[in-house]
C-alpha cells in the first residue's frame, strides 16, 4: 500500500494511512458513529488529529464505547474517573463538553429523529465532493461549516467552532476533500 498516491496530511505513519484509506471522507449516516466522530473532534480542538487517532481505544473504554446515553448521565465520579484516565485528554473542559454534547444530541435527536437527519439537511443528504488538487486549497472552515457551528452552539453544544465542524464534516463524509491525485478518489 506504500505505493498509493495519498493526500499528503496522513504522512507515512501506518495508522493515519489506514484511517485516510478506510474512513476519512466516506459518508456517515449512523447516530452512533457520528457522535463518535464528534467527540473525538472535541478533544481534538488544539490538537493533532493524529494524537487522537492513536488514543481512540482509550476514549472507547473511557467513554462506554461512545454511548452518548451513557456519557449524557455521567456525574462528578465519572468526571474524576476521566480527568484521571491517562489514556485519554484530561482536559476538564473537553470532557465537560462531552457530557454535554451527549445530552444535547439527544435533544436534537427528540427534534429531528435522527441527529444525521439533522446534521445531513444541511446538505440535502448527499456528500459535497470538492476537486482540490493541492492540500493548501483544503479550507479550514467554509460558510456551511460556519452555519453548523452556530446552529450546535445556539442549541448549546460546546467545542463546535467552524474548525472543528469542518474537520467533522470531513471525517464523516459530509465533505470529501481527497485531492484529485488520491487514490481514494480514483
Amino acid at each position: 500500500m506504500s505505493n498509493k498516491v495519498r493526500c499528503g496530511w496522513c504522512g507515512i505513519d501506518p495508522l493515519y494511512q489506514e484511517y485516510h484509506d478506510n474512513e476519512w471522507g466516506k459518508p456517515v449516516y449512523d447516530d452512533d458513529r457520528l457522535f463518535e466522530f464528534l467527540l473525538l473532534e472535541t478533544f481534538q480542538a488544539g490538537l493533532s488529529w493524529i494524537t487522537i487517532l492513536r488514543r481512540r481505544e482509550s476514549f472507547a473504554k473511557a467513554f462506554d464505547n461512545f454511548d452518548y446515553k451513557k456519557i449524557a448521565q455521567y456525574g462528578q465520579a465519572d468526571i474524576d474517573r476521566l480527568m484521571a484516565d491517562p489514556g485519554i485528554i484530561r482536559n476538564r473542559l473537553k470532557v465537560l463538553a462531552a457530557i454535554t454534547n451527549a445530552q444535547n444530541y439527544m435533544k436534537v435527536q427528540q427534534e429531528f429523529g435522527s441527529f444525521s437527519t439533522y446534521f445531513w439537511a444541511f446538505t440535502n443528504g448527499e456528500p459535497i465532493v470538492n476537486t482540490f488538487a493541492t492540500l493548501s486549497e483544503v479550507p479550514a472552515t467554509t460558510p456551511l461549516s460556519d452555519t453548523i457551528s452556530k446552529d450546535l452552539k445556539k442549541r448549546g453544544f460546546k467545542f463546535v467552532g467552524s474548525t472543528i465542524i469542518y474537520a467533522h464534516m470531513q471525517a464523516t463524509g459530509m465533505v470529501n476533500d481527497h485531492v484529485m491525485s488520491c487514490w481514494v478518489r480514483q
